[in-house]
């Protein structure tokens, strides 16, 4: 397999440490909900928070211990085609929107699996030679960014369990408030031309970040920082969902049909606009920018605005010039935050963090593009069709997740994950 490791995560002479403290980490994640919490999913989109511990538990179980020279004793027969999630090539996945309908196995019982995973990778990776370790150590990255990429939706999945309950519950209290004014920054010009775009060898990447290639940029400017809350309220306010010729075709049936007025978890109340938040209902922060918006929102406020989205290339480009520095889910705030008041550095800001930004680039693969090999290769190439491309990361994104080169995608009507938007001209 044509793998590189990941620096970050995993490199050879820590690889069970990498392994324990990533799944450390998403137990943790769930420590403070209730058994109850678990086993709900909202919408065929949601999956229950059992089923994404219980997956990413066969993710290693399938490409790792089915395939190494330690002896090891399946959990469950009948969990392979339960827990996984899309390998067609691998049997027949129980299919994603019937995963709320699994009373059995019980959440104890998806704890146990897990557990007895972890013992096995544990053991693994204790016996394993460096050389045996050097062989299994690619799919172990992709295995633990997979992982984490599960860590996010978990959060994004368990927010719209919690909004769809009359109770609105808390997940976390939130560890940062905004304060302040928008600090005034200018925008970022580039000047184009023939620039590279993609991962570069050395590092880990998914095979959809690959292979770096040469695009031509016209000259553009990208937007100091993401839309906020306040400014697409402008945008409401002046009828935004209601001006057929502000919308792409499609988007414009749906608002129409689904009678959007807002942004996801967006309430109308007698003090003005609420929402809902991993912390619970709270009064939306004109500064921070705006979240839960879809692919066709994002365009009409741009259209709205006389301007565009940028293209994922226009957008690397830009990116590789900032580090990777915002508010992730280490950081604990389950929320975008507003530029902060010392964000007066140049270049831009919050270009990685908060929100997962929309780009005008539809999801397709790259000249040259060869995916994983074997039952891998599903990972990624086979949603290359009908699907936006979103780049940055996000609050719940984490940290050592993310680099310039990462695309995210998502189909153009989706909205419960943190997407935002910047401008373009």
């Amino acid at each position: 397999m044509t793998l590189a490791l990941i620096d970050s995560l995993t490199p050879i002479e820590d690889l069970q440490g990498a392994f324990q403290r990533v799944r450390s980490f998403t137990d943790s994640l769930v420590e403070t909900l209730e058994t109850e919490d678990l086993v709900i999913q909202t919408m065929p989109d949601v999956s229950p928070t059992k089923w994404h511990l219980a997956h990413t538990s066969w993710f290693f179980e399938t490409f790792v211990l089915a395939h190494s020279s330690v002896r090891y004793s399946v959990f469950d027969e009948h969990y392979h085609d339960l827990f996984n999630s899309y390998y067609d090539t691998l049997g027949a996945p129980f299919p994603r929107a019937e995963r709320g309908q699994l009373s059995r196995p019980t959440v104890d019982d998806v704890r146990a699996y897990r557990s007895h995973v972890d013992e096995a990778m544990v053991e693994l990776l204790e016996r394993q030679s460096s050389e045996q370790l050097a062989g299994l150590a690619p799919v172990i990255s992709v295995g633990l960014n997979h992982e984490q990429q599960h860590q996010e939706l978990l959060l994004m999945d368990i927010k719209h369990v919690f909004a769809r309950n009359p109770l609105r519950p808390v997940y976390r209290n939130r560890g940062t408030t905004n304060s302040g004014a928008l600090p005034p920054k200018k925008w970022g010009s580039y000047e184009g031309g023939l620039v590279e775009i993609g991962s570069r060898s050395g590092a880990f990447s998914f095979d959809n970040e690959r292979p770096r290639h040469k695009v031509f940029l016209e000259p553009f400017e990208l937007a100091p920082r993401p839309v906020t809350s306040g400014e697409y309220q402008e945008f409401m306010r002046d009828g935004g969902y209601e001006r057929p010729e502000l919308w792409l075709a499609e988007g414009w049936a749906l608002v129409q049909s689904a009678r959007w007025r807002a942004p996801l978890y967006w309430e109308l109340a007698d003090s003005g606009w609420r929402m809902m938040t991993l912390s619970g209902m709270r009064d939306v922060d004109p500064l921070e920018p705006v979240c839960h918006v879809s692919y066709f929102e994002a365009d009409a406020y741009a259209t709205w605005s006389g301007l565009r989205l940028p293209t994922e290339e226009e957008w690397e480009h830009a990116a590789t010039m900032s580090p990777v520095r915002g508010n992730f889910l280490e950081d604990g705030n389950f929320h975008p935050l507003a530029s902060p008041p010392q964000a007066q550095r140049a270049g831009l800001d919050q270009q990685f963090g908060d929100v997962w930004e929309w780009t005008a680039s539809p999801y397709k693969s790259y000249p040259g593009y060869v995916p994983f090999d074997g039952g891998l290769g599903e990972y990624n190439g086979k949603f290359m069709v009908n699907q936006m491309v979103l780049r940055g990361g996000c609050c719940v994104t984490p940290r050592e997740h993310v680099r310039p080169t990462y695309r995210n995608f998502y189909f153009p009507h989706q909205r419960w994950m943190f997407a935002g938007l910047r401008l373009a001209r």
